[in-house]
């Protein structure tokens, strides 16, 4: 299980590839990061609200009213324009961190 303090800075990151793929709400993406977990992390309601709002405030995604194929009314998010650049750097730095933690881990220091 990986913890929540573990991911803590990745959250937006998670949340932002989602939303690249399609706009969605707050219960289908919790349900969809436990899902490609594979059931190693598991995200609280309150963890993934702050981030959608923070992303909201930031202009990295935005919101709007839709109903859901259940018909229950939900609040989708999807990925700006702004976000979607932010995405695309934040992922080449993701490559960059995974690469130098792992010259550590492998011990060639």
């Amino acid at each position: 299980m990986i913890s929540a303090d573990a991911i803590r800075g990745y959250i937006d990151l998670i949340v932002l590839t989602l939303l690249r793929d399609r706009p969605s709400y707050a219960y289908e993406l919790a349900k969809t990061i436990t899902e490609v977990s594979g059931g190693e992390y598991t995200i609280k309601q309150t963890t993934l609200y702050s981030a959608l709002k923070r992303l909201e405030a930031a202009g990295l995604a935005s919101s709007y009213a839709d109903t859901s194929a259940s018909g229950k009314p939900r609040t989708y998010y999807r990925l700006t324009d702004g976000g979607a650049s932010h995405l695309a750097d934040k992922l080449a730095e993701w490559e960059d961190t995974k690469t130098l933690i792992d010259r550590f881990a492998q011990g060639h220091i």
